[in-house]
């Protein structure tokens, strides 16, 4: 059975794209969800640059599954026009990548306001930036259940779905972050999102301190999630985003303070964790991956 593509946040690895792709075809991974290229985050490198990664990609046979941007990772009350246009360039990005999707989210609400007080902005800009994207139909847009934007609970990523009903919109299903918001991932999230979800986030958490840990260690139920997508003849991505040590401009890209950068090697062994962590799953899943 090979109902699962493995991609990865390789920019977890090293800053570095060339060790990026080494350690990815160290681990038989032909695929990257790309982030963080030779220390810029994917929206800030231009056109010109975005073509010439594609070629090195594409010489190292390595498909880019989804842009990890930062698009929807603002406060709901910042201004927006210059955060859509940053959108159309992402989706020009995606164009020169062949990136089937676009990672996203629904913004920040400030801490003691009420998300569901920002509903109808949430919605329109959402809109907007599905009205941007209706040129480019061959690419989806991917809402992440993140902590603290507008959709980091079940419910409101389904009214978010249910609200904008477009094909080109669906769900990064994140177990980690709904652990991290006190979230019951399964059967609760899942069956309330599971007609939405065509992308998963591989990274499990635990509710005691909400630290992140390889997938099968916590409390997100990884195991009975892929069992579930199988039985719904899911053919998809597993996206491995191990988020297990800091490194170079993670906290920057995850909207918090700069922190110190690990070996490399150390990168490369924790990232080797990760990976073999969700390939023990899928062995006791008894499914092979591509």
């Amino acid at each position: 059975m090979k109902n699962f593509k493995i991609t990865a946040f390789a920019d977890e690895i090293d800053l570095r794209m060339d060790f990026q792709l080494k350690v990815l075809q160290k681990n038989k991974i032909s695929h990257i969800e790309v982030r963080g290229l030779d220390g810029k985050n994917i929206s800030e490198i231009s056109l010109s640059e975005a073509k010439a990664y594609q070629q090195k990609f594409e010489a190292h046979q390595i498909k880019v599954s989804s842009l990890g941007s930062p698009i929807g990772k603002i406060d709901i009350e910042a201004p927006f026009e210059a955060h859509l246009e940053l959108f159309k360039h992402v989706l020009k990005l995606a164009k020169i990548f062949k990136s089937p999707y676009i990672r996203m989210f629904s913004f920040y609400i400030s801490e003691g306001k009420n998300p569901d007080d920002f509903r109808d902005v949430v919605i329109k800009r959402w809109q907007a930036f599905l009205e941007a994207a209706k040129d480019y139909p061959e690419i989806t847009l991917l809402h992440e259940n993140e902590k603290d934007i507008f959709g980091d609970t079940p419910e409101r990523c389904l009214d978010l779905c249910q609200a904008l009903k477009n094909p080109q919109l669906k769900l990064a299903f994140d177990p980690a972050n709904f652990v991290q918001c006190d979230v019951e991932v399964f059967p609760k999230a899942f069956e309330m999102l599971k007609n939405e979800i065509a992308y998963v986030h591989i990274k499990d958490a635990l509710f005691s301190n909400h630290e992140v840990m390889p997938a099968g260690y916590g409390d997100g139920q990884v195991k009975k999630v892929l069992e579930a997508l199988v039985a719904r003849d899911y053919h998809g991505f597993l996206s491995l985003e191990p988020h297990l040590a800091n490194f170079t401009g993670f906290q920057e890209l995850e909207n918090g303070e700069e922190s110190d950068k690990p070996e490399a090697s150390e990168g490369e062994k924790l990232f080797n964790v990760a990976s073999s962590a969700l390939r023990k799953i899928l062995d006791e899943m008894n499914q092979e991956w591509i």
